[in-house]
């Protein structure tokens, strides 16, 4: 049963520089945003809508029975935009934990993103995400693929000490590959978007080392699979080979 703590958030723009009007490309039949929409409603974690600055994209969330809210364009990054979200759509802030949940995902399960939730049980976990083991040297080398640098709490959980580009951690052992699905609890929300960016972040272009440079705690679950991000055509192609067959 959804959670009225809990928050899930989808942020969604028109401007992707490699698929413009990304949200909105057809994915068997249906908005790449419905699919992500839809997932999130299957996980049933709480309540859902759809963080959008292009009234294109919120008329396709409330035709397919969604909740969308309307947010600035000039954000910078997708947290800003779910934090504007929350804070209009919560603003008494009865929720407690905000759900990031990238509109890029169609091929998410709702099992994967009902993974994010665990870590936060423990009070000093400031921010949950996810990460999946890497089992070819392709992905290890690649910097696309952002590599989580954890601490094993157990075996299906780490405390991240670092995210990068690079190919880490050094020698023999697993890594693991990053999975950019977020659940903040909401005071956390609030401090990472309030701080400027920071040193390592700019660096590496990951928003996410914000936060540990901040002293923020930031737990990850491993999980089985990494949900198929659409930034390229080849990508669409696939998601739209994925989806045809469910």
């Amino acid at each position: 049963m959804a959670d009225p703590r809990i928050l899930v958030l989808i942020p969604a723009r028109m401007a992707a520089t490699r698929l413009p009007g990304k949200p909105l490309l057809d994915i068997a039949g249906l908005p790449m945003i419905v699919h992500v929409l839809r997932r999130a409603i299957e996980a049933d974690i709480g309540r859902v809508a759809v963080a959008t600055d292009a009234p294109e994209i919120a008329a396709a969330v409330t035709a397919a029975g969604g909740e969308a809210v309307m947010t600035r364009a000039d954000h910078p990054s997708g947290s800003d935009r779910i934090f504007e979200a929350a804070t209009t759509l919560d603003p008494q802030a009865k929720a407690d934990v905000v759900v990031n949940l990238q509109g890029d995902f169609p091929t998410i399960t709702p099992d994967t993103i009902r993974a994010v939730l665990p870590p936060l049980d423990d009070g000093a976990v400031d921010i949950a995400t996810l990460a999946s083991e890497i089992h070819t040297e392709e992905e290890s080398l690649n910097p696309n693929v952002v590599k989580a640098v954890g601490s094993p709490i157990t075996a299906q959980r780490l405390r991240a000490l670092y995210f990068t580009r690079a190919t880490a951690p050094y020698g023999d052992g697993p890594r693991y590959h990053h999975i950019g699905l977020y659940a903040y609890r909401r005071a956390a929300l609030e401090r990472f978007v309030r701080l400027p960016p920071s040193p390592l972040e700019q660096q590496e272009k990951l928003e996410q080392l914000r936060a540990l440079e901040a002293g923020m705690r930031i737990d990850v679950t491993i999980v089985d699979t990494v949900p198929r991000g659409v930034d390229t055509p080849a990508d669409l192609e696939t998601a739209r080979r994925i989806l045809a067959k469910t």
